[in-house]
């Protein structure tokens, strides 16, 4: 005999339950069966809720008890178009009944737990006519029987205690005689001694078929749902989560206590004692493996079975200096909260006794905190303790697996990952057993949670990386280009998942959770919302994602003013715009303490040489115990671009013109050519170093003429070089008569930086410098002659967005 469960949405539509008599029909070819199912998904909430709206004396009740009426009709028009007397009348006689209960309910103003287990009694006595009467009027071998005769229980309505001895007796002598194939059992419903009608409380559909099952011990248990088995973790929040084979007893209850909805604890404890195995079971999918549940042993890998978690947690905190050493203190607690009926979810009391935590569910904390508060009056009063302190908004995650307790380093890899990502934990539970870890989080903090653990326990140590990008001008675009062209090897090679969730130019945005599709990423954005800087930071933090980095590809100030907000929130800053690392050096410092102590990754490579390793390289030397002595460097590729092209043959204006149409220049080549952007980087370097310095600490001598330096516009200022080509052929000039190149160099010497125009003779290492080129000497202790050398493309799209593309990937592999 096989016996079956299936729940609300199993038999929630017409063509849900053709399926379920689909599988009835083929599990009847080869043994008989026994089929609890509850009623049509989404009824008994409303049932209740027409009690509670009668209760109230609120009219609504007659059009919520006339949706009830239409979903049960709707369903046999659409399952038997030649339907029968005698399901018309059953169910016409049914909804008669409720609706008198109903108004009796309206007339006296009360719905009392008695009255409550009679009214919602209705969804299952229904649906189970429904789907027995069609099977039989398609030939089926089916007869339907009112659990309410087999399953008998004390009077305790709501949640009534099952006598086993009368119900399994009542059980095994009517399925002794039963000739048919197929039984139809409401599952939820049944009655007293007394006669009076009770419930099984929540979860009673699969009380009701473990307590069949149990009874006639049956060789497994299956539990027919809308997913295919008990997952790793909960699918509507990771999309990552897959089905878990198989799963012990204990584990099971443990995930279901802590919010995973395909079963309900008490449901185990029939099946339990005789070690019947539970198949969960998929009723959109009936071919699907699922989960058994047994106490055969697994050969998972993983020594975590699943990530659960409760939403809607209160956490009362009764703290105080007096309970110190003090005993009673605990007992008092519980029986106050035993009293009220208020269930305990989880417990936690530091060593020093000093406080004890309680997670609730937050609908009972104003009546917990009053009962406390009542309870200790006299030692809140002497100051011996606080009134209770009540923290909402919370939810518990729990990491469950029976073979964590030989596992060193569960717990340890489990709060590292959740701080990596800002998620802050107010309390923390964990069994002798060790079979499951408990944190309490904030309820917007569930989602990226659940999803950075199961990362982190369950997929094969590949990391999701959420980037979100500001300016996808020339520098940008070449970036998500490369994003594109790279992800599938990012992840087949150095598993990082790498998605672009957020993108912005100056006038619109575009967020997806799942990652912006590149292939029309274009498109996507013209047609996005307008774009502004704190929407965009705003939109960034709602979303709320694990490993999150804002990329910031502008040279804007209001967007490197906004650096510290997105550290703050733990989201990672990847920036090529230089304005924040060389602004007042309080900020600079700012920003990296912010780093630290949110653990979000600010990185600038591109700051100094675009793609050029050349801040890694110094930091690197510092970390090892290296000390700089002095640097000095070409570090500006637009510079350097425009004295390798200039000579006594050409313009000055064309070879700045040509300058910035290769990309070479910012728009306004004013912040190139005055030095102020070398200024800046050698500011950053010297920084790096350890130095403590400002931008108005360095010695920039200019070259431009005084006319060019004061210009008010780039128009004006395009003129000025036209106007005084004489001047910049007499710099080219005195560089060729001296055998000379010009170069503009940044030094660092002594704790001083300069920025200037220098003739460099022939065989310096500078001399030959060409194109857009960069070139770094770091002198150092350990290289105090041969300085090390770092050389190569200095600006240009393509290599700064390598280089912003490699800090990135920095981050995914830290």
């Amino acid at each position: 005999m096989k016996v079956l469960k299936f729940g609300g949405t199993s038999v929630g539509s017409s063509k849900n339950i053709n399926n379920v008599i689909s599988i009835l029909e083929k599990y009847a070819k080869k043994d008989s069966v026994v089929c609890v199912v509850s009623a049509v998904g989404g009824i008994t909430d409303k049932l209740l809720l027409a009690g509670k709206q009668a209760q109230n004396k609120d009219t609504n009740y007659i059009d919520t008890f006339a949706l009830i009426k239409d979903i049960h009709f709707n369903i046999i028009n659409e399952l038997n178009p030649n339907k029968s007397n005698a399901i018309i009348d059953y169910v016409d006689e049914q909804l008669s009944d409720l609706k008198n209960l109903l108004d009796g309910i309206y007339l006296i103003n009360e719905l009392s737990p008695k009255t409550s287990d009679k009214l919602v009694s209705f969804g299952e006595l229904l649906s189970s006519f429904i789907i027995a009467e069609t099977m039989k009027s398609r030939g089926l071998s089916t007869e339907r029987k009112n659990s309410q005769e087999l399953m008998i229980t004390n009077s305790n309505f709501t949640k009534a205690e099952v006598n086993y001895s009368v119900t399994n007796k009542n059980i095994q002598d009517y399925f002794k005689t039963a000739s048919q194939e197929i039984t139809i059992l409401p599952g939820f419903v049944s009655k007293s001694l007394t006669g009076e009608q009770t419930t099984l409380g929540r979860g009673g559909s699969d009380f009701t078929a473990a307590i069949v099952a149990a009874a006639l011990k049956v060789k497994q248990l299956e539990i027919w749902t809308d997913v295919s088995g008990m997952f790793t973790t909960n699918p509507k929040l990771v999309k990552q989560a897959y089905p878990i084979d198989k799963i012990s007893y204990q584990e099971a209850m443990e995930l279901s206590h802590f919010g995973a909805k395909v079963l309900y604890p008490p449901t185990v404890q029939p099946v339990l004692d005789l070690q019947i195995p539970i198949h969960i079971k998929n009723t959109l999918e009936p071919e699907a493996v699922g989960t058994i549940i047994s106490n055969d042993k697994t050969n998972s890998t993983s020594p975590v079975k699943g990530i659960s978690n409760i939403s809607n947690i209160a956490l009362l905190t009764l703290q105080g200096s007096g309970m110190i050493g003090i005993p009673g203190f605990s007992k008092r607690l519980f029986e106050t909260l035993s009293q009220e009926k208020i269930n305990i979810i989880m417990i936690t009391q530091a060593s020093s006794e000093h406080s004890i935590c309680l997670g609730i569910d937050e609908k009972e904390a104003d009546i917990a905190k009053t009962a406390i508060d009542t309870a200790f009056e006299n030692e809140i009063a002497l100051h011996k303790i606080d009134p209770i302190i009540v923290e909402t908004n919370l939810s518990i995650i729990a990491l469950v697996g029976d073979n964590m307790k030989n596992h060193q380093g569960i717990s340890g890899k489990m709060f590292s990952a959740l701080g990596k990502n800002n998620i802050n934990i107010r309390a923390i539970a964990q069994g002798a057993s060790e079979k499951n870890i408990s944190a309490v989080i904030a309820e917007n903090d569930v989602k990226k949670a659940l999803n950075t653990l199961h990362e982190q326990f369950f997929e094969a140590k590949t990391k999701q990386l959420n980037v979100f990008i500001t300016g996808v001008g020339n520098v940008g675009e070449k970036l998500v280009e490369q994003i594109k062209q790279q992800r599938k090897y990012l992840k087949e090679n150095l598993k990082i998942n790498l998605r672009i969730t957020g993108l912005s130019n100056s006038r619109k945005m575009i967020f997806d959770e799942e990652g912006i599709d590149l292939k029309n990423w274009k498109d996507l954005l013209a047609n996005g919302e307008t774009a502004t800087l704190d929407g965009f930071f705003e939109n960034t933090k709602a979303l709320n994602l694990r490993n999150s980095i804002f990329v910031d590809v502008t040279a804007n100030k209001d967007v490197a003013g906004l650096y510290a907000n997105y550290l703050r929130e733990s989201i990672g800053v990847v920036a090529c715009n230089k304005i924040a690392c060389s602004s007042d050096f309080e900020n600079y410092k700012l920003l990296k303490r912010l780093s630290l102590k949110y653990n979000a990754p600010y990185l600038f490579e591109t700051n100094v040489g675009a793609g050029l390793p050349i801040i890694d390289t110094l930091n690197n030397l510092i970390a090892s115990g290296d000390k700089v002595k002095s640097i000095h460097a070409v570090l500006s590729g637009s510079l350097n671009f425009v004295f390798n092209n200039f000579n006594d043959t050409t313009k000055f204006y064309d070879i700045v013109k040509q300058a910035g149409a290769e990309g070479y220049t910012e728009p306004d080549p004013r912040i190139d050519l005055s030095g102020v952007d070398v200024a800046r980087k050698i500011l950053i370097l010297a920084r790096e170093s350890g130095m403590e310095m400002n931008l108005e600490d360095i010695k920039n001598t200019p070259f431009l003429s005084e006319s060019g330096l004061k210009s008010d516009t780039v128009d004006d200022f395009y003129e000025t070089l036209i106007a005084d080509e004489a001047h910049y052929q007499s710099l080219f000039a005195s560089a060729k008569a001296n055998k000379s190149q010009l170069k503009y160099v940044a030094a660092l010497n002594n704790g001083k930086a300069s920025v200037s125009l220098q003739e460099i003779p022939e065989g310096h290492p500078f001399y030959n410098l060409k194109g857009s080129d960069n070139i770094v000497m770091f002198y150092t202790e350990r290289y105090p002659e041969q300085p090390m050398i770092i050389k190569g493309a200095g600006a240009g799209a393509d290599v700064t967005a390598s280089g912003l593309f490699a800090d990135i990937i920095r981050i995914g592999n830290n």
